[in-house]
């Protein structure tokens, strides 16, 4: 469906240019541990980009499908699971101090997101019928 090609262009072009902020901005400012999870809320956030484009297509070619629901699942899992990443990795330049602890449960949320979407996508491909 449109909405997910166009979410995937979003997010997509957010990876690139948070990729590019950590690479050159950040790096001076960040520890290696910081900067290594913040490079692994990126790489997730690509690939998740890559399944929403891939919902998208596979939405117009099997309509029956009904991938929305996982399209969904990916989109709140790059929010919550590279989102929460990416904020954690810069609490002490952002100043968020005591709101960190809120953060922490969230990324498995996310990652439990990208889990869901993944298996849905399974179940409705294991259970089609063309």
């Amino acid at each position: 469906m449109k909405f997910f090609i166009l979410a995937a262009c979003v997010t997509g072009a957010l990876a690139v240019v948070f990729g590019a902020f950590g690479a050159h901005g950040l790096k001076p400012h960040l520890s290696p541990e910081q900067l290594q999870s913040y490079e692994t809320a990126v790489k997730y956030q690509f690939y998740h980009t890559f399944a929403l484009l891939a919902i998208g297509i596979l939405m117009n070619i099997y309509p029956k499908l009904n991938l929305a629901l996982a399209g969904d699942f990916f989109l709140v899992g790059i929010i919550l699971f590279s989102g929460s990443i990416y904020l954690l990795s810069c609490k002490e330049l952002l100043g968020l101090g005591n709101f960190s602890k809120i953060l922490g449960p969230i990324t498995p949320i996310g990652g439990l997101c990208f889990i869901v979407g993944w298996v849905i996508t399974f179940i409705r491909f294991w259970s089609f019928k063309p």
